[in-house]
């Protein structure tokens, strides 16, 4: 599979449901899990699944995600042949910048496309948190002889309302081939939902972005697989384990929440596969006589005199003596002062909480404090 496929990632999807989240940030490089950013995870399915030519195609406010993944080093891909590649908006008198979806975002990338040396491309959003290789997958699109393989998966709760405004769900016959496609699909009758990934033969890629393109088509799914399945054959491929969507503030607090069950813990991080992220040295958290620490996940630097019970904590974050964390999400270098209360809060880096703070939302509808405020 190493020589004949190359990824390509977009990392900048757009969805106003991540409130505050987005606002200096794109989706990819949102954090993770106290050490991670969204972007990792496909990044390092890809390069556990051999790929080593890799560009990734940001939107807006990507300064962050490029910091982030620099040379890309830590996945390997600092290399003299392919590697990684950074992909920034292209400009002209359409977009002024600013694509308007993913056939404008590989249009675009016209040019790394075009120079690739493999035969297929594998193209990925960013926003998915999964663990799992492609090889299968790639076999399975060989042996079928589809035109465009989706992974899917059949989620195990009920998949209604704003987190899946953007997704797409699947009707299937009894040898994969995909009959109907829906975006805003509710479980039932299309309980099969895409992931946002797609294997497809690199010239033909090429043939309908440029047909979708010289037709003022802007959608991948909805424009050029939904209205070719007669065309096409567009066949499914099953992810079976642990996915998570960053559609929403209150998907980016489930799936962090989701990391401090053990069996999701396995599912991403004990497969055999590595997450790989950049690498920071930082002193051990220090823990003081009053700490109680209970289910959360710390991050290292960390001065920590207070209670944290189900919470995840970022690095270089100091929690004064008397206050409780339940619940939140504490992202790197913020302080929380002497005897605040925080619960079903997320804190963006850089937060000062005063003394004496109330902070409290719910599961739904999580506080959201944005970056380098003071409360």
């Amino acid at each position: 599979m190493r020589k004949d496929v190359f990824g390509l990632i977009y990392a900048g999807e757009e969805n106003m449901n991540l409130r505050e989240l987005v606002n200096k940030r794109s989706v990819g490089a949102l954090p993770i899990g106290g050490r991670y950013r969204a972007i990792d995870f496909v990044l390092s399915n890809m390069v556990n699944s051999g790929i080593r030519n890799i560009g990734v195609i940001p939107r807006v406010n990507y300064h962050s995600l490029m910091d982030h993944l620099g040379s890309g080093k830590e996945w390997d891909l600092n290399r003299k042949n392919d590697g990684l590649f950074l992909i920034p908006p292209y400009d002209n008198r359409d977009n002024a910048g600013s694509y308007r979806g993913l056939i404008d975002t590989l249009k675009g990338a016209n040019s790394f496309i075009r120079h690739a040396q493999q035969k297929y491309c594998l193209l990925s959003g960013s926003h998915t948190i999964y663990n799992d290789t492609y090889r299968e997958m790639f076999d399975y699109h060989l042996s079928t002889g589809a035109d465009v393989t989706v992974m899917y998966n059949i989620p195990s709760h009920g998949f209604i309302g704003v987190d899946n405004e953007k997704d797409i769900c699947l009707e299937m016959d009894s040898t994969g081939r995909v009959l109907d496609m829906k975006v805003h699909g509710t479980t039932g009758a299309y309980d099969k939902v895409g992931m946002s990934i797609y294997m497809v033969r690199k010239d033909l890629l090429q043939y309908l972005v440029d047909d979708a393109n010289s037709r003022g088509k802007t959608s991948f799914a909805a424009d050029v697989l939904m209205n070719n399945l007669g065309s096409l054959k567009v066949y499914g491929f099953e992810h079976k384990g642990y996915v998570g969507r960053l559609r929403s503030a209150a998907s980016f607090y489930n799936v962090n929440m989701d990391l401090l069950n053990p069996d999701i813990q396995n599912a991403l991080f004990r497969t055999g596969n590595n997450i790989y992220t950049k690498i920071k040295d930082e002193a051990p958290t220090k823990y003081g006589n009053e700490a109680k620490v209970s289910n959360s996940l710390i991050g290292s630097g960390c001065v920590i005199d207070g209670v944290v019970e189900n919470s995840i904590i970022f690095r270089d974050v100091t929690i004064a003596k008397g206050t409780v964390v339940k619940n939140s999400i504490i992202m790197q270098s913020s302080e929380i002062y002497n005897d605040s209360r925080l619960e079903n809060t997320i804190l963006d880096k850089q937060v000062t909480v005063r003394p004496n703070s109330i902070l409290a939302g719910s599961r739904e509808y999580p506080v959201i404090i944005p970056k380098g405020a003071n409360v």
